[in-house]
């Protein structure tokens, strides 16, 4: 287990990459080689990369990111970016953010009326 300057640092680490990971997908683009070799040179920091990602089942995905020691806002950063990358994008993650958006509502204990509607939104795509 990590100490807490130690989560605290991991912490701030990943919501860096999160947040990096939100601006690519955000943007409005056409997908190239250099756009998805920076998204991938982003995913690394995650232990995975686009490939991996698709074959990843639902269930891996939620342990996986367990396992990076994702908190539920973390969590839910994640989903949201797989939902804004299946928009422009050949794959189609849409499905396992709705399995952590469900992971969070369930796990968290906390009913989330945002979490709600994100995942209708997924669900509609």
């Amino acid at each position: 287990m990590l100490n807490k300057g130690l989560r605290d640092q991991e912490s701030i680490r990943i919501d860096n990459v999160l947040k990096k990971l939100i601006s690519l997908v955000y943007v409005p683009k056409f997908w190239n080689l250099e756009d998805l070799l920076f998204l991938e040179n982003e995913l690394k920091d995650l232990a995975m990369n686009v490939e991996s990602l698709n074959n990843f089942k639902e269930e891996e995905l939620i342990v996986h990111l367990h396992r990076l020691h994702l908190d539920w806002n973390q969590l839910e950063l994640f989903a949201d970016f797989l939902v804004a990358f299946s928009k422009e994008n050949q794959f189609d993650f849409s499905q396992k953010a709705v399995a952590i958006y469900n992971n969070i509502q369930q796990e968290s204990k906390t009913f989330s009326f945002g979490i709600i509607n994100k995942i209708a939104a997924a669900k509609n795509k």
